[in-house]
């Protein structure tokens, strides 16, 4: 066999191997997100149920870490179809749609550091008053 058809044949192989892992990633991300939203609706639910308006901010917590959690696996999802991307074009794609869930989850991780900021100041407030 020739070393040159030995190289493809390893190559096609490796660049399966890394497309079987990619979609692995992307599965488990999408189950985050899909027990995220199940999490999240069962607590909404169950605050709906007892009238409890106030749980809505720690709802909304938990279904951004939810989310922020998936968002870093497909981000790494993302980062293995950059290393076997064979055109500029998806290079580009790729790297746009990194970006678009890096400022994501930036930003996600900003609103949930505030929230929990605020929720501890209006425990504290609560605390003093009783």
């Amino acid at each position: 066999m020739e070393p040159a058809t030995t190289f493809s044949i390893t190559e096609a192989a490796v660049v399966a191997a890394v497309q079987w892992l990619k979609l692995g990633i992307e599965l488990i991300g999408a189950v985050i997100i899909g027990l995220g939203i199940g999490v999240a609706g069962s607590l909404l639910v169950r605050a709906l149920l007892a009238r409890r308006t106030a749980d809505f901010t720690a709802i909304r917590l938990t279904l951004a870490r939810y989310l922020a959690l998936a968002l870093e696996f497909q981000l790494g999802a993302d980062i293995l179809s950059t290393a076997i991307a064979p055109s500029w074009e998806q290079i580009g794609k790729l790297g746009a749609i990194a970006v678009i869930r890096t400022a994501l989850n930036y930003f996600l991780s900003r609103e949930m550091t505030q929230e929990r900021k605020e929720s501890s100041g209006e425990e504290k407030v609560e605390t003093k008053l009783k």
